[in-house]
Order: structure tokens, then sequence, then C-alpha cells
């Protein structure tokens, strides 16, 4: 019996001492095929920190793959997919939580290959150290200076330089130092706190854990020693309370609290708080974890607050400190690292997501571009994959958010394709612009209603699309003829035209096809407001464009029609001559030619000119627009 309580005594204080430990989040990247996996994989083993069991399988596994004859291939105990298995590299970011007796530690284990970044920056988004390894033999490569760039991007603040596979260098000194030189050139374009070289062999075990003896002239801390003796920064408890929303916790109807994690600062019952965006104030009544009431609770805690007075709050709300709120923009410069391969282009929209925040995002500028080799900043109308670029985005409603140097949760953020639902982007808020806050929208006191009632009919837009020789603009002039002798106040946009004055500037390349439906798309808004009926004939080839262009209008305000011909009789009736071009080679990026068309999905009307006769079209167009235009009382 004494010796039970011994047990239970000691396995006691033992939990009680593990609760105390701090956790360190550590990635490691670099170039494919450096050693990452291995590095890991050994530590672990090292560190007798797997059970027999594990390791059995290990060396089982290591057998089958034969990588490393009758050795053990440490890497395998990270590399968990068939395909990286099979090909000996990183795809996914693996995660594994281990820990010593002086710390608790979350390792990403990041992929190498180019293609893979996205998953690296994945991996380094909530890392406090990235070990960035070398291959001894190789120096430094691209990815090597990509990862580091990325890394200090996303505020990591310490370093490893891990010079691995010295023992294929005879444990060279000089190959060491110049390594460390040639890094050394690069620093001045990160933003590290500090940077540790430490010379290594991840699968012999030099200096992974223990300390190698074939590297007598290295003094410095091995792997395991840098990990478990790095300060890493508590700040985020001293910053304001920053508390996103999550969920309503509401079990019946006596219960009403606020759940979700806290981002920085701390919070005590009896606190004053804010709710942003709607401004609310309140006073803190119960921290609760689980069944316990807390005093008090700092940054990364999970928690439920209840308030003493009843508002409005949602999942997606912010609930901040009353004394130092967060600011409310809608514009932002941001670091954009981009993870598709779509290109992002400057006016294209898409979901954003920070925090628990939703709301609809589009490119309003691409200041630069990084060229990560030689830090040069390059001029681009787009985005390609794995490129880190400066931009400017403007949202759809005003946000609270947080410079992401001050607080990661708060500065981050996704890109999302609105269509299919992948991660195109991840980023950084940087500032947010001045107009988000110095620009306001003056009122008219003539009112778009007022404008209409003068003209005795409503206002509305009807956008035309189709291919180039489809009818757009016949059927869209003769419309507006029938219209106008009606009495019916009516504008056309045609694409020709707006192209000789308007968008002069822009060529027929995706981007500039999509800046010039954005124009198109604010201008038909504003003629609009002035009450009349806006007829556009554009081939605005991409489905997301003209989404965002029905995005600038009510429901009733905006329709599409589709000019449905086909391409092989647009192509016999051009009457320009375009198609023959630019199966000659002489019009690049032509629509149905070397430039897609997306057909819209559920347009208000259909037109297909293959089965109807131009007349025929014409009168379609006419009647609809009569009925959605003409009011009731006239």
């Amino acid at each position: 019996m004494n010796n039970q309580n011994e047990i239970r005594t000691r396995v006691d204080n033992y939990i009680e001492t593990q609760s105390r430990l701090d956790l360190l989040r550590f990635i490691t990247c670099g170039s494919v095929d450096d050693g990452k996996s291995t590095l890991i994989g050994r530590m672990l083993f090292e560190a007798q920190l797997i059970f027999e069991d594990q390791i059995t399988t290990l060396r089982n596994d290591s057998k089958k793959s034969g990588t490393q004859g009758e050795d053990i291939d440490y890497a395998l105990l990270v590399d968990g997919l068939e395909a990286e298995r099979e090909q000996g590299i990183t795809i996914d970011v693996a995660y594994r939580f281990f820990n010593t007796d002086k710390r608790k530690f979350i390792v990403a284990d990041t992929p190498g290959h180019e293609q893979y970044t996205r998953n690296m920056a994945t991996g380094a988004s909530t890392a406090d150290v990235a070990i960035i390894l070398v291959d001894a033999e190789n120096g430094i490569l691209p990815q090597t200076t990509r990862h580091s760039f990325i890394a200090s991007l996303l505020g990591i603040q310490h370093v490893v330089l891990a010079i691995n596979k010295m023992d294929l260098v005879s444990y060279d000194k000089d190959t060491f130092d110049r390594i460390r030189a040639d890094y050394a050139k690069l620093e001045n374009f990160f933003s590290f706190r500090s940077i540790t070289a430490i010379p290594l062999s991840a699968l012999i075990g030099d200096n992974v854990v223990e300390r190698s003896g074939n590297m007598t002239w290295y003094q410095g801390p091995t792997i395991l020693g840098f990990l478990e003796s790095v300060e890493i920064s508590e700040e985020t408890d001293q910053e304001p309370f920053r508390f996103p929303v999550q969920w309503v916790n509401r079990p019946n109807s006596n219960f009403r609290g606020f759940s979700g994690t806290i981002a920085s600062g701390t919070v005590s019952s009896g606190d004053k708080i804010l709710a942003l965006p709607s401004r609310q104030t309140a006073t803190v009544k119960d921290i609760i974890l689980f069944d316990t009431k807390l005093p008090s609770a700092r940054t990364h805690k999970a928690i439920t607050i209840t308030l003493e007075e009843e508002i409005d709050l949602s999942r997606g709300d912010i609930i901040v400190s009353q004394t130092q709120p967060s600011p409310i923009a809608n514009q932002f410069e941001v670091n954009l690292v981009w993870m598709s391969k779509e290109p992002g282009y400057v006016g294209r929209t898409y979901l954003i997501q920070i925090a628990n925040q939703s709301a609809r995002a589009t490119i309003t500028n691409i200041k630069y571009k990084y060229n990560v080799n030689t830090f040069e900043k390059l001029p681009s109308k787009e985005l390609n994959l794995n490129d880190i670029a400066v931009t400017t985005i403007a949202l759809d409603a005003s946000i609270p958010f947080e410079a992401y140097r001050d607080c990661r949760k708060l500065g981050a953020f996704v890109f999302i394709d609105r269509y299919t639902n992948h991660t195109v982007g991840a980023g950084m808020i940087n500032f947010a612009l001045r107009r988000s806050t110095n620009l306001s929208n003056q009122d008219s006191v003539v009112t778009r209603s007022s404008r209409e009632q003068l003209n005795t009919h409503k206002g509305g837009v009807f956008w035309l699309t189709g291919l180039s020789g489809s009818g757009k603009s016949t059927i869209a002039n003769a419309a507006e003829k029938i219209l106008h002798d009606e009495g019916i106040r009516t504008y056309l946009l045609d694409g020709d035209n707006i192209r000789q004055h308007l968008s002069s500037d822009l060529g027929f390349t995706a981007a500039d096809r999509i800046e010039n439906i954005r124009r198109i798309a604010e201008i038909a808004r504003l003629m609009l407001d002035a009450g009349l009926v806006v007829i556009t004939a554009f081939i605005s080839p991409f489905r997301a464009e003209r989404d965002a262009a029905r995005g600038l209008f009510e429901k009733d305000d905006f329709f599409e029609i589709h000019i449905d011909t086909p391409i092989e009789i647009a192509e016999k009736r051009d009457p320009k001559g375009l198609y023959n071009k630019a199966r000659n080679g002489l019009l690049p990026n032509f629509t149905g030619i070397d430039s897609p068309y997306e057909p819209p999905i559920d347009p208000e009307l259909r037109l297909n000119t293959a089965d109807k006769t131009v007349d025929a079209c014409i009168q379609s167009l006419v009647t609809m627009i009569r009925k959605e235009v003409v009011l009731e009382h006239a």
C-alpha cells in the first residue's frame, strides 16, 4: 500500500512539474533533402522520447525503405505520408509534441520543396524558433533564403542555422565558417533577434542532443540544448486585451457566455470591455474554464466570458480593453505570400479570414514583389505561386485589427477563393491606410430615389456578357434606341468605346481585363445613382469579376445577360477579322482562343443567338428592362 502511495505521489509530482513547464513552438525548414525530418527523428530517439514499440516499428520500416542500409532512417518517424516515404521528401507539415525536464515542445517539420512553400508558411505562422537546415556540401540555396525570409516576415525571433551533414565534409571547420559567413551577408534583410549557427550531423547524432567529439573546435550549444534554454518572449501578456469571439455559449436561457482564446493581454473579473465593431460597452462578470471560475486569464487561454450587461455579440466580434481599444479600418498595406497555382490579380476579390472575422477583400495594388535570391523589389501586375509581395487590400467592411508585429492573431489573415474555398494566400497586416479612417461617404441632398422620380422610372444595370462577335453591341444599341424613344433615360457603356478612352492604358492580359471591368462597374454604380438605366456590352470573360461587379449593387439593381453564341458562329460573323488574327498569333490573349471565357452559371437572361433572330433577342432584352425599371404609378 505504501509502495502504491509512493508511486501515486511521484506521478502527481511529475504531472504538476510538467504543467508548470513553458511551451516552445519551433519549425525545421530549409531546402529539400537538407535533413529536417532526420534531425527531428534523431532528437526524439536520442532524448529517449519514443517508446520501445515505436523503435521496433522504426527499425522494421527502415529495413523496408532501405535508405540507410541496416541503420535506422530517423526521418521515417516524421514522414508519415506514403508519398513522402516513397520520394524521400516531406510534403505536408508534420507536427510532433514532446517534452523534456526543462520544457514542452511542439515541432512542425515543414517541406523543403519549392512547390510546398505554402505549407512551410503555415508551419511558421505559430512558431517561436526556426531551425533552418543547410547541407554542408551545398551551402546556402535559394530555398534557404526563401524560408528565412518567410520566417522573418512571420515574426519568428530566434533562428538556428543548423549546418547539417558535417560528416560528409570531414567535420571541416572552414566549411562551417564559410557557410556561416555566407548567411551573415543576408542578415540585414531579416528581422531576427538572434541567429545561432550549430554544426551537426543529424544522421549520426553529432551536436543534436550530445556534444560531438568530432567537432571539438565548436563550443556552442547542441540543438536540444539551445531549444531548452532559449528565452521566448511572453510580451503578449503585457499587450492590451484582445479576445476574438469564437462561439456564443448558450446552453440554456439562464446562461449566455462568449467563448474563445485570448489573443493578447489579460482579463480579470470587473474589467471594463468594449465590443467591436459595434462599440458596445460592458463589464466582465465571470471568467470560466470548464466548471471553474477564474479571477483572471492571460494570453492563449481558452475561456468563456460572461458580462454584467446584456449586449449583442456574435462570432467574429472582438472583445477588447475599453481603455485600449483596437483600431478599426477597411484598407491595409500587407505582406502577402501567394499559395495558389491560379495567379492573384489587382482588382480580384477574395474572402478574407482574420481571427474569426470574415469579409470580402480586393487586392487594390501590388506595390512590389521580392526576388528572394537578391531581395530586389520587382514591379508586378499579378502574383504567382510562392511569390512574396507587399500589396494593398480593401475590405467591404471595417474590422478591428492589429499590426502583425503587435498581435499575430489579429494581424494575420488568409485569402480564400470564393468559388473553390481553397486557401490561395496568407498575409500579415503592416498598417491601415490613412484613407480607411480619413474618408467617409458624403451624403447628397438629392438622392437616387428623387432622381428616379424625376426620370419617372427606376434605374438598373443590365450587364451583357459574351464572346467577341456574339452580338452584344448590336443588341445593346438597338435596345437602347427603343427605350430612349419610350422616354427611358439610358446610357450604353460599350467595350470598344471605353477601351479608347477611360481604359486606353490597359492591354488584354488577365490583369488588365480585371482592372477594366472594375472601372466599368464603378462607372455603372455612379450612373445608377443618377437614376439611369445602364446597359453594358463587354466580353467580361471572368466569372469572378462579373460577380465582383454584381457585389457593388443591391439584388434588384444588377442583371446579368448572357449573349450565348457558340464560338464557331461568333468566328463566322467576325466583322473585324479578330479571330483570324488571333489564330495567326497576331492578337495574344484573345478570349476564346488563348484566353478563357467563363460563361455565367445562372444569368437573369440568356439570349442564344444561334437559335433566336437578332430582333427576337433585342425584344427579349427590352421586355426585361421595361419590367424591371418602369414605375408602377408612372
